[in-house]
């Protein structure tokens, strides 16, 4: 086992075998691991027990590192959405390193998101959060770890868990378990029969992605990757943005769509690769950016549930999702692009994607 100054990893990764192998059947395992996380969500009641145990709260505040900081960003915008509760997102130093501006104000009712369950900064900022008395509530893919063992009350995605050093279906299958746990708490039942349907509906999508996507990667090459979403599909976005720089150490980027105008966009040439989550919400206002975009050179890569004509024309690769289901459970379904994006293009760059350059599992200090 390798050990860095102040870091150690707490396994030796995946065992070498063809380069992406342990990523890939991951990324495309997500629709089957949605299913039984859910149904094992459902039979366990720790959904149930989660909220007898923690006191009636009228603000959220999900907590995170790397991809599960930005779980925590689209879990925030999903709760408020589901519960009409006040809800943010903060990575763990926030609260490590600035805790009165995290803790001012009502107080809130933490979730802490850790896969390993073993992160450092998370655990530490669990240790803050008990000192001063505060319940918290775990979500992460391991069971029987130290957080779980700080935690008030802890939702497993045991299914979830990788051999493969990057998230990919764990980002996903937590973020699918804080949506159930949103919808229970705002009793929106019409959006839990929406997360019932979409593994079997997101299976469609995702079959014919691998091969669309690594033909699209053969053929091209692009010094910068930038991610554009807005609301729930901002944490889409960066997450996206991350698998990137971690399966192909590539320089990217990701940016609120519309922010994307005010200067950011002056990097834009032939070889900017742009992809844009368009949502149903904003889409005419997303479009515009996407046409403004193309009209100044780049390469775009659009990623929708039902695209007009102008985002087509606008579009050098296009995916439509075509999901009967409501905008937020689709959140997931738009992250399959970007993972595959990000292991397609490492593998064409030389590297492997289960075992990224200057990564372990889990960020553990000493």
């Amino acid at each position: 086992m390798r050990k860095d100054k102040g870091q150690r990893t707490i396994d030796k990764g995946p065992i070498r075998t063809t380069p992406g192998a342990h990523t890939l059947s991951e990324i495309l395992s997500q629709p089957q691991c949605w299913a039984h996380c859910m149904l094992a969500l459902q039979k366990s009641n720790e959904i149930e027990t989660a909220l007898r145990r923690l006191p009636a709260r009228s603000d959220w505040l999900f907590i995170g590192c790397g991809s599960s900081f930005y779980v925590a960003q689209a879990a925030a915008s999903s709760w408020t959405a589901l519960t009409g509760q006040r809800a943010r997102a903060i990575p763990a130093s926030e609260l490590l390193l600035f805790p009165g501006l995290v803790t001012s104000g009502p107080p809130c009712q933490p979730v802490l998101i850790s896969r390993s369950g073993q992160t450092s900064e998370v655990l530490k900022a669990a240790e803050y959060l008990e000192s001063k008395n505060v319940r918290i509530l775990a979500i992460t893919c391991v069971d029987g770890q130290p957080l779980e063992k700080i935690s008030s009350a802890t939702l497993h995605m045991l299914a979830a868990d990788e051999q493969s050093m990057v998230m990919t279906r764990s980002f996903t299958s937590m973020l699918l378990g804080l949506q159930v746990l949103a919808a229970s708490v705002g009793k929106q039942n019409a959006f839990l029969e929406s997360l019932r349907k979409l593994p079997a509906l997101a299976q469609t999508v995702l079959d014919p992605l691998p091969q669309r996507i690594q033909q699209f990667v053969d053929g091209h090459d692009f010094a910068d990757y930038v991610f554009l979403g807005q609301g729930p599909f901002y944490g889409m976005a960066s997450e996206a943005m991350l698998k990137v720089k971690e399966m192909s150490c590539s320089y990217a980027q990701c940016f609120h769509t519309l922010e994307f105008r005010h200067g950011p966009k002056a990097i834009v040439s032939a070889e900017t690769l742009l992809t844009f989550f368009l949502s149903e919400s904003g889409y005419e206002a997303e479009r515009e950016v996407l046409e403004e975009v193309k009209s100044l050179g780049g390469t775009t890569v659009v990623v929708t549930n039902t695209a007009d004509d102008a985002a087509r024309r606008s579009a050098d690769i296009l995916f439509e999702l075509n999901l009967d289901v409501a905008e937020y459970a689709r959140l997931t379904t738009y992250l399959l692009t970007g993972q595959l994006l990000g292991l397609f293009t490492g593998l064409k760059k030389g590297f492997d994607p289960d075992r990224p350059r200057n990564l372990s599992r889990a960020v553990v200090l000493e």
